[in-house]
């Protein structure tokens, strides 16, 4: 926002991307590794460097464990490298595919919201970050706050967000800020009346819930969706959606976090 103000810009333009057809099948694939590979090495060798810096001087790790290390350290460079590729060459045109098509359909306004509220649901529990989150959670309480529990509250709140924003793309007078607003406003009341425990478990899942996969797959898709609805706008309307998946993650674990504040005080008050 500080850099709109400084910028003053307010007539900037895009154009639709032309997808231009590949021949063969593992030609593109091939051809889209040198970018991947470049980023994910760059990202990477820092990390191992400071490691290598501090394990000489303070940690000096067994061989053994050190040699599990770096061959962990491969894997996890394979893995992002394959990961960019198939982003890339194939995952994000897939989603701005499907939302072109489906927007282009005659049950479009029925069909978009009950499809983002499916993709929300599922699309979080592919999410790395979130399983992370979810084991230290369960870890940390000691079982009390479940694993499950906290996979299922956030399944909800992302389908939920993905529903609104394709309600918002597909009515022209609703903005982002109307959704925004009041949702972190709420989570900033809520979060002085529930445990301080959930507090910080809602602010850090609004981050593993806008991970790669939303990042990748249902932006490329509210962008599909923009590009073809009549009234949208792809730059203003194709947007927001990441923010959306943010916010609401937040707001549903603090509810989560009231359910469970009275259900312990029931307990209490029952015993």
């Amino acid at each position: 926002m500080v850099m709109s103000l400084v910028l003053g810009l307010d007539t900037i333009q895009g154009t639709p991307e032309i997808f231009v057809p590949v021949e063969g099948v593992a030609g593109p694939f091939l051809g889209a590794i040198g970018h991947p590979a470049f980023e994910s090495l760059m990202a990477i060798t820092p990390i191992v460097i400071t490691f290598l810096i501090f394990n000489k001087i303070f940690f000096k790790i067994d061989k053994k464990i050190f040699r599990k290390t770096m061959v962990g350290v491969l894997y996890t460079f394979l893995g992002l490298v394959l990961f960019l590729i198939g982003v890339n060459t194939g995952f994000m045109d897939l989603a701005r595919i499907m939302g072109q098509t489906i927007a282009s359909m005659d049950a479009a306004a029925v069909i978009l919201p009950i499809l983002g509220l499916i993709l929300g649901m599922v699309v979080v529990l592919a999410e790395p970050a979130v399983y992370v989150l979810s084991n230290q959670v369960e870890e940390v309480t000691t079982g009390s706050i479940s694993r499950k529990m906290i996979l299922i509250t956030l399944s909800i709140g992302v389908a939920i967000a993905v529903s609104l924003s394709m309600v918002r793309i597909l009515v022209p007078w609703l903005r982002l800020w109307m959704f925004i607003v009041p949702g972190f406003l709420l989570a900033l009341a809520m979060s002085f009346k529930v445990p301080e425990i959930f507090v910080g478990i809602a602010f850090d899942s609004g981050g593993v819930a806008s991970g790669p996969m939303t990042a990748t797959f249902i932006l490329a898709l509210s962008q599909g969706v923009a590009e073809s609805v009549p009234t949208a706008n792809v730059l203003v309307d194709g947007f927001g959606i990441i923010a959306m998946v943010a916010m609401t993650p937040v707001v549903a674990i603090m509810v989560l976090g009231r359910i469970y504040d009275r259900k312990r005080r029931k307990g209490l008050e029952n015993a």
